[in-house]
């Protein structure tokens, strides 16, 4: 069910960014939060929007068909805002591989690469890409991926259960597998390890920092001179990684945006207030 953020918010100035980085929103899937997504799309505007993999989710509709109409809206929705003139470009990753093949292509005016180079607003240069080349797993034991896929999957049904108890009760949207990566002690290695592995890669090739997605763990820290920065997914914790016209890099968390402004019935912003802190 979609919400309904108040329209004035578009007003204040806050939800329009130079550049947003989505990723992992696995459309295809019954874990795809589609809902946010759409309001999401709906109420930010940028000039360059990234797509930053696993954007649709191939490795589940291969093994059965899944495309309800909200899946289909956020694509007509990524396309319509092409024609408006948005610049989108499509970042492959590992759960839309295929088009790795048509990479440099343009498909309904978006581009599809396997990564790029961004320019922000102050100066700096970050490399952008899905993230997978640095998960072994992935790279080297397709098997326990797939695996590891199915064992996701069954973490994220248990998961609409519990946020189906959770709506009737009146509490608000809970990730469990998020919290559980977050206990679980390898699983917490395994995110670190990803990110000190990716941000060397960007310091091996001179650039300030990256970009990526992959594992469902949005973050923004420094390491080692290299600003490291996952834009997170919208299975889990429905996050986008945003660019202010200064160049300024932040974490929105669109959950907290509908809890502030939707669920606390609110129509506009107070005087004075700021809709992100």
């Amino acid at each position: 069910m979609q919400v309904a953020l108040p329209k004035p918010l578009l007003d204040e100035g806050g939800l329009r960014y130079r550049s947003i980085w989505i990723s992992d929103l696995h459309l295809g899937t019954k874990g795809a939060q589609a809902d946010y997504l759409l309001d999401f799309l709906k109420y930010t505007e940028c000039e360059r929007l990234y797509l930053v993999g696993d954007i649709i989710d191939g490795w589940r509709l291969k093994k059965g068909w899944y495309w309800p109409q909200a899946h289909n809206d956020v694509v007509q929705k990524v396309l319509r805002k092409a024609r408006k003139g948005t610049e989108i470009i499509y970042i492959t990753g590992n759960h839309d591989e295929a088009l790795r093949d048509f990479a440099g292509h343009f498909f309904g005016g978006v581009l599809v690469t396997n990564e790029t180079i961004h320019y922000t607003a102050d100066g700096r240069r970050f490399l952008v890409f899905h993230g997978d080349a640095f998960d072994a797993v992935v790279k080297h034991a397709r098997w326990l991926a797939f695996l590891g896929d199915h064992a996701y999957h069954a973490a994220l049904s248990v998961n609409r259960v519990v946020n189906a108890v959770r709506r009737r009760l009146g509490y608000s949207y809970w990730s469990l597998s998020a919290y559980l990566k977050h206990k679980v002690k390898n699983a917490v290695e395994f995110i670190s390890r990803f990110e000190v592995a990716v941000a060397q890669e960007c310091a091996e090739r001179g650039l300030d920092g990256v970009i990526c997605g992959h594992i469902h763990h949005a973050e923004m820290r420094e390491m080692n001179g290299v600003l490291y920065c996952n834009d997170g997914d919208w299975v889990e914790s429905c996050t986008a990684l945003v660019e202010h016209h200064d160049g300024r890099l932040e974490i929105l968390r669109w959950l907290d945006v509908v809890e502030r402004f939707d669920l606390a019935g609110k129509t506009e912003p107070a005087d004075g207030e700021k809709i992100f802190a």
